[in-house]
């Protein structure tokens, strides 16, 4: 019994301790005029982070945090508009027309945002995409604007 009340006042000698770290800071803070500014907290404009980005992607640890993140990837063929009216006439055998000539490259899209564009290739009795054009991540950001 005495071991447990020595374990309470221990805690409690800890939470009085942090408690007032916590009011010096907050003390501090007030005399500063409120939260402090970080010295490296400078407005850097966003091909800057671009730049900076994709020399850091090799080397910085953070990195891998967000490499097993599932994303949705699709490849497109073409695209077109027609009336509702057309499209409830659609059966088997009938041919829409695309805005793309045949033997153009296909898109591809993850997340729904251009990245690369391809040709279809059948691999092992399946269909695969050879990339042949990846768009850069500078020129995907400025897509964006």
């Amino acid at each position: 019994m005495s071991d447990d009340m020595q374990l309470d006042k221990d805690s409690k000698t800890d939470q009085d301790a942090l408690a007032e770290e916590w009011s010096a800071a907050l003390e501090e803070s007030k005399k500063e005029g409120g939260a402090r500014k970080s010295p490296s907290a400078n407005p850097v404009e966003l091909d800057e982070l671009i730049d900076e980005g994709s020399k850091n992607a090799k080397t910085n640890p953070d990195l891998d945090v967000i490499l097993d993140i599932p994303v949705k990837i699709s490849m497109e063929v073409g695209a077109t508009s027609i009336s509702i009216r057309n499209l409830l006439q659609l059966n088997q055998g009938s041919v829409i027309e695309l805005d793309r000539l045949a033997g153009e490259p296909l898109d591809v899209l993850v997340n729904g945002t251009l990245i690369a564009h391809g040709e279809v290739v059948v691999v092992n009795e399946k269909f695969g995409i050879r990339m042949t054009d990846v768009i850069s991540p500078s020129e995907r950001i400025k897509r964006l604007r």
